[in-house]
């Protein structure tokens, strides 16, 4: 009697536990999906492989007359990915040389951004003459990417300028073959 009475329990718990079960189920049902979004703040300057560039000036034939400027470069691009952490934040991207040449000033202009980016591309800032102190060069950053490579992103336009403007000074030239500044550019949050 007492197997009959043991049996007969767990015969029942067993049909409660089969019906219970049964009862979950539905004509609906749901789960969660965990997401994971890292910050990033990444800028370079493309093409990578000739990003070196050099510029120079053309000696006057007439005396009495300047140095002049042998024209612009413009065959750089800044690329930028932002994925910022602070809604209420926006980045921008800042430039300065590592050191001044004696006498020339380095003048830089960014465009608009255009090519295959998206989100909350920056503002590029009016011309700047560049020097040992971070300039904002693009603000207004958000989450945002601006594409790879050349075509991608602002295209940034270098111009030189002998003395006589804001930074340079036409008595500090000297001939030189060769003078070199590095530009570095950084994205930062505002």
């Amino acid at each position: 009697m007492k197997n009959l009475k043991t049996n007969l329990a767990i015969c029942f718990a067993v049909v409660g536990i089969s019906t219970s079960l049964s009862a979950q189920d539905t004509n609906t049902d749901n789960h969660t999906i965990g997401i994971t979004i890292p910050e990033v703040a990444l800028v370079d300057i493309e093409p990578a492989a000739s990003k070196n560039i050099t510029m120079g000036f053309t000696a006057p034939t007439e005396a009495g007359l300047p140095i002049v400027a042998s024209g612009t470069n413009n065959s750089l691009w800044l690329n930028y990915s932002s994925i910022k952490s602070d809604v209420d934040v926006t980045r921008n991207v800042s430039v300065k040389l590592n050191a001044l040449v004696p006498g020339i000033d380095i003048k830089l202009t960014a465009a608009a951004a255009s090519g295959a980016g998206d989100g909350t591309l920056g503002t590029p800032s009016a011309q700047l003459t560049l020097s040992a102190a971070d300039q904002t060069v693009v603000s207004g950053i958000g989450s945002a990417y601006t594409g790879d490579g050349a075509s991608n992103g602002h295209n940034l336009t270098y111009e030189l300028a002998p003395g006589a403007a804001s930074i340079a000074s036409y008595a500090d030239l000297q001939a030189t073959t060769t003078a070199t500044a590095t530009v570095t550019y950084t994205i930062s949050d505002n």
